[in-house]
């Protein structure tokens, strides 16, 4: 009997629906025919697919085949490895056709059918189906029938006979090849074998592409990797070799090979296509001299005949090129070896050319930079023991104090005034890794004013100190103190010698608890628009719940920054920073609307944190002496910050931002930037949980820190990132560092005070909006409303029960008409709610002051009269807070008996009245009173506001 083969024939689609949140898709078609299901290939991004895929399936029963159905199903393939139906088609079969008859051939238009009666679905695919038999060839010898065997039993039956043959012994393996050898020549195993193509499903990860967010730039890029047989130029019989590349008016030029006629480079130049409009590549090999330099040879390139490469293409191998000579020149001789191609910023070759729109400098190009681990150690000084001070004929008022780097603190002064005080204080300091540095604690003896006595010194490498991830107890040791070292000659020297062996037997100790503690999160930024809170210790870390991507495209209509050569210019970079990941971008010399299209990831642990993009001129392009001796400073164009929270999952924005700066001269915009952000999730129930945890470590509940003490610690946190960053190379600089991180932004500003205000006062404006529209519902300004408040009220009084409910329920009504007016692009700098557009001119130039002052006396005086002014205020203000405070305090104080005896008796019938009449009743008594008609009504202060106002105070005490 015939085996017959049904086959579905997926040609391609138009119209789908774009479903990855970038006005695209990636379909793919999956097709179920009695229980067998093939797939055709992933189409990335198209929307008009086309597969032109043949799908083969086995018809188990060809008399039924008119009964049997083939379900087509269009899906699209998302990056977090989900599918999204977009439609699909049933066809019956009835419509299948015999290959060969009229019809078989025709490629026929299906419309995607909905999933659902609601569900979005448009699109049409065109399919062919038919069938066809398939007869077996005819066998001169008829087995006998054996029973079917399903895939499983098969897939078994294999594993056995695979592990029965990897058990045979050699001396089976050779009778077999021999018994093979001997078989007659038509006895094969051909007639069991398959020499078909089978589809596999391996476990492939799908990557999404690494720079899916910018735009492509062309480069056209050139190794220049080494040269034989070149002619001998020098009288010594050598040359100095070196390859100068021209691609219209750039040039760019390798570094000079000495005394060499096989040099070799192994260099690679890109040239921005875009900003040359030429039509050649000329390759000039010259001979480095003094006066003037001989030329090599020539290669020349037509650039419309320059192949291009895309990865994940290898790189392309280089070829030799003979050197040819120029019209004017001799005959040359020699080779160069070469590989020229047009390629995109994502080439890998790229971030190590030399590349024509950063002028060729090394230091200019786009580097990845990590901040140091951090952690906090604690040093717990207990107590010290056999001190010997110089004068034994007074009580010695000991402290400690402790260094680590530039972080110096100390004790107070020991209550117990012996020679074995005690302290039993906390000092914390800010530890970078690697840990190579050293604790050195020196116990101290104030003798007079300023004036202290060193008792002994210990030094402690902190790579021996303990880490721990909790808050369990450390065993605390005692360290033997040393004398301070003081420098003299040999008799000082063998002074020493003998103190040490005297001290060998007895000396001084100090009692002490040091550990590495990295239950916390080191707070080198502010926590209001922290980038990370994951705890120092990697142990602690939980798996993260997204990633964040970053696509810097350019700017547009920068400002000049400086003047080169007469000319204004600006050379602009980025630097991006989320969690310890800091991204710098190259410096795109002289242009005031750079292109950068450089994209970067990173690892989501929390979704309520901030990236911060910011924009700078280059002052060191040059990075020579006159720059460093100038101390020039990279100067600032703007800054963006974007809260991951505010994004969609799954979404490109692309937005242009505003760089507005504010300094002593005002506000100003230097510019746009373009940027393109994506926060893709790659568990939303991670993700809303993320909502319900603690923003920082469980250690900072358990056991915090004071506010003075987090303050001290950011302070030298920062510190610690600006020193680390700053020795990179090529650096982030100083003043790169400090803007990102706003180090002065705890700095007293008029203006940021008056913001706050402001802020506060936006935030009770929709209290203040309620109470006004409670006023009016009680003076009757609209009876209607009023009525239906009243009623509203009896309801609820009556049923007490929907209290809560009603509440909640008004919440949820009222989040969904916001719901509208939500705001559709990412938030930015707001000038208005800085109130940075209305500063006053002297308010700004006190803010951008340095400390100490370098103002004029004069000025100072007027800023201090204004700030006592301001202070006055917030004064008055607190005094009448503490004021009607204090009044409720003397409701039962006695200080007035009078009113004391009218509140206790008050509160006496108070008492017996709830206790008789039901609570209902007191209710919509007291609501009715509230909400009476301004009929009923007087202009005078009601009675217990009368009775609250005489009530005394302790403000006549005040002197």
């Amino acid at each position: 009997m015939p085996n017959r083969k049904l086959v579905v024939e997926v040609c391609h689609a138009s119209n789908l629906p774009p479903k990855d949140g970038e006005g695209s898709s990636s379909p793919y078609v999956e097709v179920d025919f009695d229980t067998q299901r093939h797939r055709t290939k992933t189409k990335v991004r198209d929307l008009n697919p086309v597969w032109n895929e043949k799908l083969e399936f086995n018809v188990s029963d060809p008399d039924v085949i008119d009964e049997e159905s083939v379900e087509v199903s269009v899906y699209t393939q998302r990056r977090n490895q989900q599918r999204h139906l977009l439609g699909r088609v049933r066809i019956p079969g009835v419509h299948f056709k015999k290959r060969g008859t009229e019809g078989a051939d025709k490629v026929v238009p299906y419309s995607l059918e909905r999933r659902w009666f609601l569900s979005p679905v448009k699109g049409e695919i065109f399919l062919k189906t038919y069938y066809y038999d398939d007869v077996p060839a005819k066998k001169e010898d008829k087995p006998k029938e054996e029973k079917k065997e399903t895939p499983v039993e098969r897939k078994d039956q294999e594993k056995k006979q695979q592990d029965n043959q990897q058990k045979a012994t050699a001396p089976e393996k050779k009778s077999e090849s021999k018994a093979a050898a001997t078989a007659p020549a038509f006895y094969t195993h051909t007639e069991t074998m398959n020499f078909d193509v089978h589809p596999t499903n391996p476990n492939l990860e799908w990557e999404k592409v690494t720079h899916d967010l910018v735009t492509p730039m062309e480069y056209l890029f050139v190794r220049v990797v080494k040269a034989r047989d070149l002619a001998a130029k020098d009288v010594t019989g050598s040359s100095d070799p070196y390859v100068e590349l021209k691609v219209g008016s750039k040039k760019a030029q390798t570094r000079v090979v000495s005394r060499s006629l096989n040099p070799e480079w192994n260099q690679v130049f890109a040239f921005d296509l875009e900003t040359f409009n030429a039509g050649f590549l000329e390759i000039d090999c010259w001979d480095k001299d003094v006066v003037k330099d001989d030329f090599l040879g020539h290669v020349s390139f037509e650039i419309a005949e320059i192949p291009s490469r895309k990865p994940p293409d290898s790189p392309l191998a280089p070829t030799w090129y003979k050197l040819e000579p120029k019209k004017n020149e001799k005959r040359v001789k020699g080779e160069i070896m070469l590989a020229v191609w047009i390629g995109t910023q994502a080439d890998e070759a790229f971030s190590e050319a030399w590349q024509s729109d950063t002028g060729g400098l090394t230091h200019t190009r786009s580097k990845v930079y990590l901040s140091p681990k951090l952690w906090y150690l604690r040093v717990h000084v207990i107590e010290a023991q056999d001190l010997t001070p110089s004068k034994d004929n007074r009580f010695p008022e000991v402290f400690v104090r402790t260094e680590l780097g530039f972080q110096i603190q100390r004790t107070s002064v020991s209550s117990t005034r012996n020679t074995s005080p005690s302290w039993g204080e906390d000092i914390f300091f800010v530890a970078a890794e690697p840990l190579q540095e050293q604790l050195v604690i020196t116990v101290l003896d104030r003798v007079g004013a300023n004036k202290d006595e060193v008792l002994g010194i210990v030094r402690i490498p902190l790579s021996t100190v303990p880490k721990r991830a909790d808050h369990r107890p450390v065993p605390a040791k005692w360290y033997d103190l040393e004398k301070e070292k003081k420098e003299g000659g040999e008799k000082d020297k063998e002074k020493e010698k003998e103190e040490k062996k005297k001290d060998s037997k007895f000396s001084s100790r100090i009692h002490l608890k040091i550990s590495l503690d990295g239950g916390y999160h080191v707070l080198d930024e502010s926590i209001h628009y922290s980038s990370d809170t994951r705890p120092t210790d990697k142990r602690l870390w939980k798996a993260p719940i997204g990633v964040l991507e970053l696509g810097i495209l350019g700017a547009t209509n920068l400002l000049p920054m400086k003047t080169r050569e007469g000319i204004s210019c600006t050379d602009s970079y980025c630097v991006a920073k989320y969690g310890p990941k800091w991204v710098k971008t190259r410096t795109v010399v002289d242009n005031f609307n750079p292109k950068w299209n450089e994209q970067y990831t990173w690892e989501v642990y929390d979704p309520c944190t901030v990236l911060t993009v910011g924009v700078f001129d280059n002052q060191h392009l040059l990075n020579g002496a006159a720059e460093k001796a100038q101390a020039t400073k990279d100067q600032v164009i703007g800054k963006v910050r974007i809260r991951l929270s505010t994004l969609e999952t799954e979404k490109v924005y692309t937005h242009s931002y505003p760089l507005i700066v504010l300094d002593k001269s005002g506000m100003k915009k230097k510019g746009e930037l373009e940027l393109a952000v994506r926060f893709s999730c790659s568990s939303r129930w991670n993700m809303m949980f993320a909502y319900f945890l603690p923003l920082l470590p469980k250690m900072h509940y358990l056991h915090p820190f004071h506010p003075r003490q987090q303050e001290q610690q950011r302070n030298a946190a920062m510190r610690i990132v600006i020193t680390r960053l700053a020795r990179s190379e090529p650096p982030i600089r100083k003043e790169v560092v400090e803007y990102m991180l706003d180090v002065d932004s705890h700095m007293w500003s008029l203006r940021k005070s008056k913001a706050n205000w402001y802020r506060i006062q936006n935030v009770f404006a929709g209290l203040a909006a309620v109470v006004r529209w409670f006023k009016e519902i009680c003076e009757w300004k609209n009876p209607v409303t009023t009525v239906l408040v009243h009623v509203l009220f009896l309801i609820l009084v009556w049923y007490p029960e929907l209290i809560l409910p009603t509440f909640f329920l008004y919440m949820f009504l009222i989040g969904l008409w916001h719901f509208r007016f939500r705001d559709r692009h990412p938030p930015h700098m707001d000038v208005v709610l800085s109130y940075a557009n209305s500063a006053e001119p002297d308010e700004l130039d006190e803010e951008f002051d340095v400390i100490p002052t370098s103002k004029a006396h004069e000025i100072v005086r007027m800023r201090y009269d204004r700030l006592r002014l301001l202070a006055g205020r917030i004064q008055t203000v607190m005094g009448d807070l503490a004021t009607q405070l204090e009044r409720f305090h003397s409701f039962l104080s006695w200080r007035d008996p009078r009113a004391t005896t009218i509140f206790i008796c008050f509160c006496l019938l108070a008492a017996v009245i709830l206790y008789v009449t039901p609570f209902r009743v007191i209710a919509i008594l007291f609501g009715v009173y509230l909400l009476r008609h301004p009929r009923f009504r007087h202009g005078m202060p009601s009675v217990p506001l009368n009775f609250f106002r005489r009530l005394p105070a302790l403000s006549d005490r005040m002197l």
